[in-house]
């Protein structure tokens, strides 16, 4: 679902990140650490936005 708004809604750590995108924990981690998902480290946990996440795997991203 999108948010109206376009407002961030941070997903926090990769099995969360892999469970928006439909791929498991350990696929998501791999791709977050080969650069290949919109997210960024913040101490040790993986966050990245669901709406870019979304935006990616719809072919949207630039």
């Amino acid at each position: 679902m999108e948010d109206a708004n376009n407002k961030p809604r941070p997903v926090w750590g990769a099995k969360a990140i892999g469970h928006e995108i439909g791929r498991t924990e350990r696929q998501a981690y791999h791709m977050l650490e080969a650069g290949l998902l919109p997210a960024r480290k913040v101490g040790d946990k993986w966050v990245a936005d669901a709406n870019q996440l979304h935006a990616l795997i719809k072919g949207e991203a630039a």
